[in-house]
């Protein structure tokens, strides 16, 4: 099946940067959203992320106004159902994806591939909600999309491979480099990274380490780019707490038991850069430990 029109459902930080690396490869793009604001940020973020490519010379002023013009934006989601391939970005929530997928489906041309960027959710169960689980998959972006490399793939028991093959295509043609992975909870990057950020965060509740010391240990010890607990900021530390409960119920063993502290910064509403407070503190010119 040959892919041209794509439907991304959300314009949050995955959403927005679906879009701009899908319009940068020529597919012409509908993106929707339930609030005006977001879909008018969202273009704006796309614009300005899109200059920045300019400016370092990976693309060219004509390729990035043919890119924008290829992206639209609507708030009603049933406009999503003449597209070839349909790719959810919103909320990890399962009940709020699985809303989605049910509000789409009277709309969908029988040939549409209903995709979701979910980082944990069972893609087997996902489809089964829906009336094409052969044409149901994970296309698991990494953020930001736009410079990260890899894209999980990832089949539900039912995906054919017409299907695998279709989202293979578009991953390629996108310059990306495609990860099989099987439908088990958090795939392959999320069921290795999560475990080691929430063991992290359980180092600072233990008091074994404070919030720089953690961070400088594996930046300077481990020569990663960016400490465990600053990530979990760049993540946001309600999707972190989010994938450690589907780790958790999914597979039931307590090493996957999310850290109590994790749990409380998130009911403070403390969730990392999108609220300015998380384990550091962004308020201010430069981010400040919270402990």
């Amino acid at each position: 099946m040959q892919v041209e029109r794509v439907g991304v459902v959300g314009a949050g930080q995955m959403g927005n940067g679906i879009a701009h690396v899908l319009a940068l490869a020529e597919y012409d793009v509908l993106m929707t959203d339930i609030s005006a604001d977001a879909l008018t940020a969202a273009m704006a973020l796309i614009d300005k992320n899109m200059t920045r490519q300019v400016s370092k010379g990976a693309i060219s002023e004509a390729q990035k106004a043919t890119a924008l013009g290829r992206i639209k934006t609507t708030q009603t989601l049933s406009d999503l159902g003449q597209t070839d391939l349909v790719i959810e970005a919103a909320t990890e929530r399962e009940t709020i994806k699985q809303a989605i997928f049910e509000d789409l489906l009277p709309h969908l041309k029988p040939t549409t591939i209903l995709t979701s960027n979910t980082s944990s959710i069972s893609i087997t169960r996902l489809a089964s909600r829906t009336d094409r689980p052969e044409k149901f998959m994970g296309f698991h972006f990494m953020n930001p999309v736009p410079l990260m490399q890899l894209v999980e793939l990832i089949r539900g028991i039912a995906t054919n491979d017409e299907t695998f093959n279709a989202c293979y295509a578009v991953v390629e043609r996108i310059g990306k480099t495609a990860a099989t992975a099987e439908d088990f909870p958090a795939f392959i990057v999320n069921r290795i990274l999560m475990p080691m950020i929430n063991e992290a965060i359980y180092t600072l509740y233990e008091g074994v380490g404070s919030v720089r010391s953690i961070d400088t240990s594996l930046k300077l010890g481990a020569n990663h780019p960016m400490g465990p607990l600053e990530l979990a900021d760049f993540i946001g530390l309600d999707t972190c707490l989010a994938i450690m409960n589907v780790l958790h119920e999914g597979l039931a063993d307590t090493k996957y038991r999310p850290c109590p502290l994790l749990t409380k910064y998130v009911e403070a509403g403390w969730l990392g850069r999108k609220t300015k407070r998380g384990f550091y503190d962004y308020r201010g010119e430069t981010p400040v430990p919270t402990r």
